[in-house]
C-alpha cells in the first residue's frame, strides 16, 4: 500500500469510531493545553515584565551601602554594614563620575507617611515623599504629563516646588492635572507649589508610584536630612552594552571617595536594574518544569487510554486484518496502518490542545496589557510530543495486529 492510502484508511477507521476517537483525543488535548497554555502564559508575562522594566531603563545601576545588619565574619570578627552615603559623598560622586553617556542621580527618601493637603482637601497619610535632582525622573523612567522637571539649579540650591503623582491629583484636584499645576500644597509644615504632574504609572512592590510627591534635593536635605542620612545613587548609561565598564569605573571612584585601602573590601553594593527581571526569569524555570510535569502526567494517562483503544480496535478488526492479508497486505502494511491511526488521533488531540493553549496565552497577555508572542517553539514541541505519544501508544497494538495469523483471523467472529 502507498503511504497516502494507509493514512486514508486510518482516517476512515477514526470516522467509523468517532465518539471513541474524540474522547481519546480530548484527553490528549487537555495535556497539550496545559503544556502550551502555561508555557505561553509564562512567556507573555515575562515579555510584559520586560516591557515594564525597559520603561525604567535596562541601562541603570544603583549604589547602596553594603549589608543591612551586623553579621558574623570569618576569624571571630564582626562586619558592620557600610557607612551611609552622605550628601557630600553623593554629590562628589555625581560631579566626578564622567563616564561617557552616564547621568548620575542623587535622591533622598523623605517619608512614606506624608499627608498632603490643598484647598480644604487632604490625602490619606500614606504619600511617599522623595527629594530628587534633575536626572532622577529620566533614570527612573518617569514622564511628566504636564508641567516640568526641576532644573539643576533648583535641585542644587533648593526651592519650594513639587512634582506630584497621579493619585495625589485625584485626591486633591478631582483628577484634573491642569487644576493641580501652579496650586499650593502643604506637606506637614512645608508649603510647596506644584510645577509638574507625573504621568500614570503602575504599582510596584509595596509602594504605589502614583502616590508620591517629589521635591528638590536640597529642600529635602534641609527638612529631612541628618548626619546619618543615606542618599541614594542611581546612574543611567546611554549604551547598555557599556554597563559593566561603567560599573567598574564607578567602583573605582567610589572606593576613592570612601577612602578604602587596597586590602579592604567594598563597603557598598552595586546592582543593575535588570537584576530583578533576571531573577524572575530564573525562577520561572520551576514554573515551566511544573507545567511540563503536569502535561506529561496528563499525556501519560492519554497514552494509556489510546493504547487501550487501539488494542480494542485490533480485536474488533481481526477479520478485517485477515482479509487484508489474504489479498496481499504485508505485515508492514498492517503495522503502519494501525500506527498511523494512533499518531493521527494523537496529532488531532494536539491541534485542539494547541488552539486552547494559545487562547490561554492570549487571555493572559490581554490581562497584563502586554503584547502576545505567538509560541512557535511550544507549538513545535507539542507536535513532537503528540507524535511520540502516538508512536508509543500505537506501537504494541500495531505490532500485535501485524502478527495475526491470516487464516485464524478470517475464522474470527
Amino acid at each position: 500500500m502507498k503511504p497516502l492510502e494507509i493514512i486514508r484508511m486510518a482516517g476512515r477507521s477514526i470516522r467509523n469510531n468517532m465518539l471513541r476517537a474524540v474522547l481519546t483525543l480530548m484527553i490528549i488535548a487537555f495535556g497539550i493545553t496545559a503544556l502550551v497554555g502555561i508555557l505561553t502564559a509564562i512567556d507573555s508575562a515575562i515579555f510584559s515584565l520586560n516591557d515594564s522594566f525597559s520603561s525604567l531603563g535596562a541601562n541603570v545601576f544603583d549604589v547602596d551601602p553594603k549589608g543591612t545588619t551586623l553579621t558574623a565574619n570569618r576569624g571571630g570578627r564582626t562586619q558592620r554594614r557600610g557607612e551611609p552615603f552622605t550628601y557630600n559623598m553623593s554629590m562628589d560622586f555625581k560631579n566626578r563620575f564622567n563616564f561617557s553617556g552616564a547621568k548620575p542621580s542623587v535622591s533622598l527618601f523623605c517619608t512614606s507617611s506624608a499627608t498632603i493637603s490643598s484647598q480644604g482637601e487632604e490625602t490619606n497619610p500614606n504619600v511617599y515623599m522623595f527629594a530628587i535632582d534633575e536626572n532622577y525622573l529620566a533614570a527612573k523612567g518617569f514622564e511628566v504629563a504636564i508641567g516640568r522637571n526641576f532644573t539643576a539649579r533648583e535641585a542644587r540650591d533648593g526651592s519650594l516646588g513639587a512634582i506630584v503623582g497621579n493619585d495625589v491629583v485625584k485626591a486633591l484636584f478631582d483628577g484634573k492635572a491642569t487644576k493641580a499645576l501652579g496650586s499650593i500644597i502643604t506637606a506637614g509644615n512645608i508649603k510647596l507649589k506644584v510645577i509638574g504632574v507625573l504621568d500614570q504609572r503602575g504599582s510596584s512592590a509595596n509602594q504605589d508610584e502614583n502616590r508620591r510627591v517629589l521635591i528638590p534635593l536640597q529642600t529635602g536635605k534641609r527638612y529631612f536630612g541628618t548626619q546619618r542620612t543615606n542618599y541614594n545613587l542611581l546612574v543611567s548609561i546611554a549604551d547598555a552594552t557599556q554597563m559593566d565598564n561603567a560599573i567598574a569605573s564607578a567602583t573605582g571612584l567610589l572606593r576613592n571617595i570612601r577612602k578604602l585601602k587596597a586590602s579592604q573590601e567594598n563597603d557598598f553594593e552595586i546592582s543593575k536594574s535588570d537584576g530583578l527581571l533576571e531573577d524572575i526569569k530564573e525562577n520561572t524555570f520551576y514554573l515551566r518544569a511544573s507545567a511540563v510535569i503536569i502535561a506529561l502526567i496528563t499525556l501519560m494517562g492519554a497514552a494509556i487510554g489510546l493504547m487501550n483503544i487501539m488494542l480494542v480496535s485490533v480485536t474488533e478488526r481481526t477479520r478485517e486484518i485477515g482479509i487484508s492479508k489474504a489479498i496481499g497486505a504485508t505485515r508492514n502494511n498492517i503495522m503502519y496502518q494501525f500506527l498511523s491511526e494512533a499518531i493521527l488521533i494523537s496529532l488531532l488531540g494536539g491541534i485542539v490542545g494547541i488552539f486552547f493553549g494559545v487562547m490561554a496565552g492570549v487571555a493572559v497577555s490581554a490581562g497584563l496589557g502586554g503584547t502576545f508572542i505567538f509560541p512557535w517553539l511550544w507549538i513545535i514541541m507539542a507536535f513532537i510530543v503528540c507524535t511520540i505519544v502516538g508512536l508509543v501508544s500505537g506501537l504494541y497494538p500495531a505490532v500485535k495486529a501485524s502478527r495475526l495469523d491470516p487464516i485464524e483471523s478470517l475464522r474470527y467472529e
